[in-house]
């Protein structure tokens, strides 16, 4: 009988066994493809998430240009989007730096590799900066509001319906207090924080102010919140306010519905992470740079497959800016 003889298909012995760079990619690429593609759907269901809730609370939900109009320097001046959207051209630019520096691995070119990483890295930075100050902002609030009886939030406006802050009609009657601290009462916790205004002061400022009126979520039209005359929003106050709320949290959020701070929470910090991660991971293949780990490899593919991660996460950040902050 004749031994059968098996064709040999040139991938006898190798670790990627579908051949040596099959779609012309390598395992590792491959690899961070599979990994980008599974992380877009995990975004994806997020902001589906958002859209949908947003869609339920759409006669309530907070005007982005409202909320986000905060830029260094210039207290007081209104400036809706302009720090978010330099927020974006920031982390677009090091995109484009992570090209330049995909580019010089090609040429084998260590010395623009390692400048044009440090360039990405640099603008990784800046943007996770300018993403503390934006939370800061929004978690400290800037007029303050009243939440009601039924978790609706109602805001103050003078009769030309410019925004006026809770500190500028309401003053905090002297109380004596004593703050709570860790080693008294019967579950010895510390005391957060605590806020001076009680409803009871708003309510006394408010009265005492005729130019004042209540400001409701509810959408009237394009852009523009209902406002209430003088007696409905007296009425309103006195009969349905039972908290003041400044600035946002996981609970409360003086702009509107609290879902829009959980969502923004969540959502920009989920991003912010996994732009964390790669800053992390571009100063470790950076100092690999220095060092000349990739010249002695003769190949700087590692370079190329954190730049996919790093264009990922940008692209990424086009959808969320998009969908939370513009529309």
């Amino acid at each position: 009988m004749e031994a059968t003889t098996v064709a040999k298909t040139g991938t006898e012995g190798k670790i990627w066994g579908g051949g040596e760079q099959p779609l012309k990619a390598s395992y590792g690429k491959l690899m961070m493809w599979f990994f980008i593609s599974s992380d877009a759907l995990t975004f994806s269901g997020f902001l589906a998430a958002y859209g949908f809730t947003r869609f339920k609370y759409i006669n309530e939900w907070p005007i982005a240009d409202e909320v986000f109009n905060h830029f260094p320097f210039l207290h007081g001046v209104d400036a809706p989007m302009y720090y978010v959207a330099l927020m974006t051209f920031i982390l677009i630019l090091s995109s484009v730096t992570m090209v330049l520096a995909v580019d010089a691995g090609h040429q084998m070119n260590k010395n623009k590799v390692t400048t044009y990483m440090a360039l990405t890295i640099l603008g990784g930075i800046i943007f996770l900066s300018a993403q503390a100050w934006e939370w800061k902002n929004f978690i400290q609030g800037e007029y303050g509001a009243v939440q009601t009886k039924s978790g609706r939030i109602i805001q103050f406006v003078d009769a030309d319906g410019e925004r006026v802050a809770l500190d500028d009609f309401a003053s905090a009657a002297p109380v004596t207090r004593t703050k709570h601290i860790e080693n008294k009462g019967v579950w010895f916790r510390g005391e957060d924080g605590y806020n001076p205004l009680s409803i009871e002061d708003v309510k006394t400022g408010f009265a005492a102010n005729p130019n004042l009126r209540v400001r409701t979520m509810e959408i009237v039209s394009p852009g523009e919140k209902e406002i209430l005359n003088r007696e409905n929003s007296l009425t309103k106050l006195n009969t349905s306010g039972v908290n003041v709320v400044e600035g946002a949290n996981m609970k409360e959020n003086e702009y509107g519905a609290p879902l829009f701070g959980d969502f923004f929470f969540f959502i920009t910090g989920f991003h912010g992470f996994h732009v964390l991660s790669g800053v992390i991971i571009l100063i470790i293949v950076f100092f690999n740079v220095l060092v000349g780990t990739y010249e002695k490899r003769g190949s700087y593919e590692m370079v190329e497959k954190v730049g996919l991660y790093w264009h990922f996460v940008d692209l990424v950040w086009v959808f969320v800016f998009t969908f939370f902050y513009l529309v």
